[in-house]
This record gives C-alpha cells, sequence and structure tokens, in this order.
C-alpha cells in the first residue's frame, strides 16, 4: 500500500453506506385536511353551527337594519332608530321562543302541529275580513294589532306546514302507507293549496312561492316518485305561470330581468337597478359601517327586502361572502341533522325548515343581484320584519333541539365535565365521588380523629 506524501502511514478513509429511506416528510396541508375534517365530522358539529349561524347572522342583521332603516325612519319623521328598536324586541321575544323551542321534547313538537296550522288559517282568513286586514305596498296579508304593530300571518303559515307536514308524513310512514300515491298526496297536497289560495287572496307571491319550495321540500323528502314529484311541479307551475301573466306588476318584475337602467322602455326597474348599483359601489370591503349613498332615498325598502344590497354597499363582497358563508354552514348543518336521525318526523321537519330558510335566502339575494325577479320576500333572520324573524327563530330552535337529540350529541353533551358543580353521569371519572367545592371544609373535618375537637 503506498505511504501518504508526508511518510506517515496511509490515512483510512471511511467508506460511505447508502443511506436507508426516512419516512417520507409531514405534508402540512394533509395534516390540516385531516385535522379540519376530524372538527367537521364531531358530533356537535351541527348544534354549534345552527347555534352559531343562526346567532352571527341575528346580530349582523341587527347593525345592519340599525344602518339602513334611519334615513327611511327620519323621513317619516321618526326617531333614527325606531326601526332597530322594534327588530331588537322581535329579536328578543324571538330569542325566547328559540330557547323555548330547543328544549321541547319532540312529542311536545308534535302535538304543536295542529294547534300551529289551525291558528294559522284562521288568522290568514281573518286578514281577508274587511276591517281588520290592512293593505301593505298593495299586499293584504297583515293585521293590525294596535299602534304601529302588525303582523304577518303568512309567515306563520310556512311553520305550520313544517310541522304539520311533517307528523303527517311521519304517522303514514309508520302505517307504511307511503307507497301508495294518494296517502303521498292527501291531505298534504290540498291543505298546502288552501294556505297558498288564502296567501294569494291577499296578493303576495314570493310567499306563496317560499310555501310551495316547502311543499315540494317534503315531498321529496317523503321519497315521491319522480312522475308524482312532476306532476304536482307542473301543477304548480302552471298555475304561477297564469298568476304572473294576469298581473302587469309581476309580468313587469320579470322585464327587470338583467336590466341596467333605472327604466326600460315603459317598465320601471329603479329598485332592481339601484340594488346593483349598491352592490357595485362596495367594493372589496365597502364604504364603511353607515356610509352608504343608495339608502338616502335612491334604493325602496334598504331595510326590509334589499337589506343586502346595502350589506354589500357598506361592508362590501367581504361581508356579503361571510353573509352567503354562514347561511350555507346553517343550510349544511340542517341537511345534516335531517341525514344522521332515525325519526322520522325530525328528518321531515329539520329538512322543511331547511329548505325554509334556504329557498328563501336564495330568492331574496338572487333578486338583489338582478339573477331572479323581485319576490319581495325577506332575508331570514336578516332583514327587518318581526313578523318573519319570529316564527323563523322558532323553527331554529326546532334544528337546534333536534341537534342535540342526536344520539352521538346527546352522549357527547352527558360526557361534557362542567367547570364548576358535580360532574354528570356517564361522563369521564364515573365511579368516582363527585367533588364540589364546597365540601372541601367537610373533608378537612372527616380526615380528623374522632376524640379530636
Amino acid at each position: 500500500m503506498p505511504g501518504s506524501r508526508t511518510g506517515g502511514p496511509p490515512v483510512q478513509r471511511a467508506v460511505r453506506r447508502p443511506v436507508a429511506p426516512g419516512p417520507p416528510p409531514d405534508n402540512a396541508v394533509r395534516r390540516l385536511y385531516t385535522r379540519l375534517h376530524r372538527a367537521w365530522d364531531r358530533p356537535l358539529t351541527a348544534y354549534y353551527l345552527i347555534l352559531g349561524g343562526s346567532l352571527l347572522i341575528t346580530v349582523l342583521g341587527l347593525v345592519m337594519v340599525y344602518s339602513a332603516s334611519q334615513i327611511t325612519a327620519l323621513q317619516m319623521s321618526l326617531p333614527g332608530s325606531y326601526f332597530f328598536r322594534k327588530q331588537l324586541l322581535a329579536a328578543a321575544i324571538g330569542t325566547g321562543l328559540l330557547l323555548a323551542a330547543s328544549r321541547m321534547p319532540v312529542k311536545l313538537h308534535r302535538a304543536l302541529a295542529y294547534p300551529i296550522l289551525a291558528g294559522a288559517v284562521f288568522l290568514m282568513a281573518l286578514v281577508q275580513v274587511p276591517g281588520i286586514g290592512v293593505a301593505v305596498n298593495g299586499n293584504q296579508n297583515w293585521i293590525a294589532l294596535g299602534g304601529s304593530f302588525q303582523i304577518q300571518p303568512s309567515e306563520f303559515g310556512k311553520l305550520a306546514l313544517v310541522l304539520w307536514g311533517a307528523d303527517l308524513i311521519a304517522r303514514k310512514q309508520d302505517k307504511k302507507l307511503l307507497t301508495q300515491w294518494k296517502h303521498m298526496l292527501v291531505p298534504l297536497v290540498p291543505v298546502a293549496f288552501m294556505l297558498l289560495g288564502l296567501i294569494m287572496l291577499g296578493g303576495d307571491m314570493g310567499t306563496a312561492i317560499i310555501l310551495s319550495a316547502i311543499l315540494f321540500g317534503l315531498l321529496w323528502l317523503a321519497g315521491a316518485p319522480t312522475r308524482l314529484f312532476v306532476g304536482v311541479l307542473s301543477v304548480a307551475a302552471a298555475i304561477g305561470v297564469i298568476l304572473i301573466k294576469s298581473s302587469e306588476n309581476r309580468m313587469a318584475r320579470l322585464q327587470c330581468l338583467g336590466a341596467t337602467e333605472p327604466r326600460s322602455g315603459l317598465v320601471d326597474c329603479w329598485q332592481a337597478v339601484h340594488g346593483i348599483y349598491a352592490l357595485a359601489s362596495g367594493g372589496i370591503f365597502g364604504s364603511g359601517l353607515g356610509a352608504s349613498v343608495e339608502k338616502w332615498g335612491q334604493l325602496p325598502e334598504a331595510h326590509t327586502d334589499f337589506i343586502f344590497a346595502v350589506t354589500g354597499e357598506e361592508l362590501g363582497l367581504s361581508g356579503t361572502v361571510s353573509v352567503l358563508a354562514l347561511f350555507a354552514a346553517l343550510g349544511y348543518a340542517g341537511i345534516r341533522v335531517a341525514g344522521r336521525t332515525e325519526d322520522p318526523f325530525v328528518r321531515y321537519a329539520a329538512g322543511g325548515v331547511t329548505t325554509w330558510i334556504t329557498a328563501q335566502a336564495v330568492i331574496n339575494i338572487g333578486a338583489v343581484l338582478g339573477l331572479l325577479p323581485i319576490a319581495g320576500v325577506p332575508l331570514p333572520l336578516f332583514s327587518y320584519g318581526g313578523s318573519a324573524l319570529l316564527p323563523t327563530m322558532f323553527a331554529i330552535g326546532l334544528l337546534i333541539a333536534f341537534a342535540r337529540d342526536e344520539p352521538a350529541a346527546r352522549a357527547a353533551l352527558s360526557a361534557r365535565q362542567p367547570r364548576f358543580g358535580r360532574k354528570r353521569a356517564g361522563g369521564p371519572g364515573r365511579g368516582r365521588a363527585p367533588r364540589r367545592w364546597n365540601t372541601m371544609r367537610r373533608r378537612a373535618s372527616a380526615a380528623r380523629s374522632s376524640g379530636e375537637r
């Protein structure tokens, strides 16, 4: 072996060994996806989505009602906070209804179905009595309660159809009668058409569309055959076409689709076009809360049907996308509750409420965006109007009760340990003595000897 240049012994070099392949690097995106998927699939996800989403929509709606209604109130020689205070009162009453509905057992909800339906039919018929019914914007669908307070019974008809229809279909499913088309349709469709007739007597086409959506949602959940479903849909569409063609106002709303000028020929598209103006001027982050220009008399119904346009102008695209995300989360949670339950009534009621809120939100937002005709329906939980807010919050309470009643959610709730007080049965630490903050003195005295004073 040759020596080194310095004359010393040769240097032994280490032989390089092949490095064994280690574990693949951790993918941060996959890890984040796994964590979000686990959180999304937890038993209480639907419960928190319904509770948190509805609360955020209601609170943001109160803020926007206050901002959008100030100019209208001042133009009517009223205090600037007039509409906001009425909406806040309705939200407080609605919160009580929500809490009551969320704590009611399912049997009580089913027992209330027939009384609510009877009361809604009576009030909707009472609207047509001269001297009792009040016309607002050409539609006679209101009853004066005294002072400035009015009630719209057709809003409670939505809740009545959901509860009564869900109870009816659940009873027929228990008796295995839904395989016959006559039991699928009767008496659900005749009663729904009776409610639609009472609504259309007052000229409220928008509420009739929402009620029709609830009917079709119930039929779809009940597993109606395609031919039967298409047949009912065709009859409803034919009636709708006749009603639209028989009214110049409704035909004018159809002609305003895609309009870019306030007046398109002989048709007045002022509201639709100025709603687009409000959304277009908002930009990404909006002009600022309270800084809307369109609400200064340019945009009609800025705090009711077109409050989404004012939201887009003041909060921008970020604000409108946030509202859309909240409604999407609420709709997903309702579908999840309806899909995971084993109780037929809960499935139909949850599906009916989800159809109601989702369809009404789509129709309202689609009209503001110029994609659908203006139907005159409020944005659920968001627009001004106590008659619409109260039954909607009760319906949200139904969804909360159903979400809490899921077996996995009920087990998760019972396993949670409260911060103070006794641990719940079945939770962690089961079998151990419950620990109380006010029993430390008793333990100290029990540890003493019997002769100690």
